[in-house]
């Protein structure tokens, strides 16, 4: 309960600042989608059943009253085989009625019943965790649509560098244009490079609109082009898995050790306290003929002993369960082990070619810098600088990737460990 109410209020004072046009991170997208995803509304109605449930446990505390009656008539009735002198024995009348209430007070469900709780709690646990698992997935959603964001927000910037340097060069061409050792077409081979890349900011603005957009649903809040997406910071992960579907398997193994005893219980002898007072014809006299009020208070034992039939196969069929969820475990335990580990290698092969990268861009620009100089001379075509410059470009979108790829791949790697 404490947990939604810090989520709640954590939720409320980043909207505040969200609405203010700053910035927003991805913690912050996590939990306002979270707040805002229909299935938050499954953690109220588990909590409301497990209430109604343990409301209706308890009442099995409550003594049990039973109203009944009957009316019959039987064909004969018992009879005193004897005679005496100057007496007569009344016989029983064949029509008998019968009208009575009974109070009961089980004694041994007060301890029975703190298994039915628990097995209650249990339930309502494992429903809480499943919707947990659910929301793992939800933040797997989030990290595409946010590290796309940023990817394409990356490469927009790249773009507006790359338009800087064709400018450069079309002043450059202009320069041989006017000392006469460049034509025309050179400078309008430029500005047709530079048109394109206008196209590609277009391009790459509109596939930001539409992932903004998802991830607007998802959050509840607007996100428009004036929106800064704050760039996750590196992280340090432990080896420690603390995944929800690690908690979901400890709990269902929990709800079969209850039921275990939930079935000893249901195979134990009953005692309860009772009473009974009614009106009948007999009453307890079975001689008299007439309607007579009557009570009776005691000690009652029950056994039902059939239940033993099945006592042994319904525990073997819990062992059964436990050691397929056990099973379930390890293959997911294996399964994300060896998540991680492709992980840990994609991250270690990113690290490497950024490094490769940057030595590759300062060698472009070294070659793009020369050559922007020779056109100014007309010792280098238009041709040979757009080559160049894109040489360049596609360095720096190649680091732009791989710097975006390794940071989602440590959070990915983070959310797949959760820790």
């Amino acid at each position: 309960m404490l947990k939604n109410v810090i989520l709640t209020i954590s939720c409320w004072l980043t909207t505040i600042s969200f609405s203010s046009g700053q910035s927003i991170t991805l913690d912050t997208c996590h939990a306002m989608a979270k707040q805002n995803y229909p299935l938050i509304k499954q953690y109220k109605l588990i909590e409301k059943s497990k209430d109604y449930s343990i409301s209706n446990a308890q009442k099995g505390y409550l003594p049990q009253l039973i109203i009944a009656g009957q009316a019959t008539y039987q064909s004969a009735v018992t009879q005193v085989p004897i005679s005496l002198p100057n007496s007569e024995i009344p016989a029983l009348s064949k029509d008998q009625y019968k009208v009575y209430g009974e109070v009961s007070q089980s004694l041994t469900d007060l301890f029975t019943l703190k298994h039915q709780k628990e097995f209650i709690n249990t339930n309502s646990e494992i429903e809480t965790q499943k919707t947990d698992v659910e929301f793992y997935k939800l933040k797997e959603r989030i990290n595409n649509l946010y590290f796309g964001i940023l990817l394409i927000d990356a490469q927009i910037q790249q773009t507006e560098l790359l338009k800087k340097d064709i400018q450069k060069g079309i002043d450059q061409a202009n320069v041989a244009i006017a000392n006469g050792v460049a034509l025309k077409s050179n400078a309008d081979n430029l500005k047709a490079e530079l048109i394109k890349a206008d196209q590609r900011v277009i391009e790459q603005k509109a596939t930001r609109e539409g992932y903004s957009d998802m991830l607007a649903l998802f959050i509840n809040k607007p996100i428009d082009v004036n929106t800064v997406l704050e760039k996750p910071r590196m992280l340090i992960i432990t080896d420690s898995i603390n995944r929800p579907e690690l908690k979901l398997f400890d709990l269902q193994k929990k709800s079969f050790d209850i039921q275990r005893k939930i079935i000893t219980d249901r195979n134990m002898p009953r005692f309860s306290l009772f009473f009974q007072g009614g009106l009948g014809k007999p009453a307890l006299n079975m001689l008299s003929p007439d309607f007579e009020s009557y009570y009776i208070y005691g000690l009652r034992l029950s056994w039902n002993i059939s239940g033993f039939y099945t006592y042994r196969n319904e525990k073997q069929l819990l062992t059964n369960s436990q050691r397929m969820t056990d099973t379930q475990r390890e293959i997911f335990l294996f399964n994300t082990k060896l998540t991680v580990k492709q992980q840990n290698a994609d991250i270690s092969k990113m690290q490497n070619l950024i490094e490769t990268d940057n030595s590759i861009i300062t060698l472009r620009e070294s070659v793009k810098n020369s050559t922007r100089n020779q056109l100014m001379y007309g010792t280098a075509t238009t041709n040979d600088y757009l080559i160049a410059v894109n040489a360049e470009d596609q360095a720096k979108q190649n680091k732009i990737i791989h710097e975006i790829q390794l940071l989602m791949t440590e959070y990915n790697k983070k959310l797949t460990m959760d820790n």
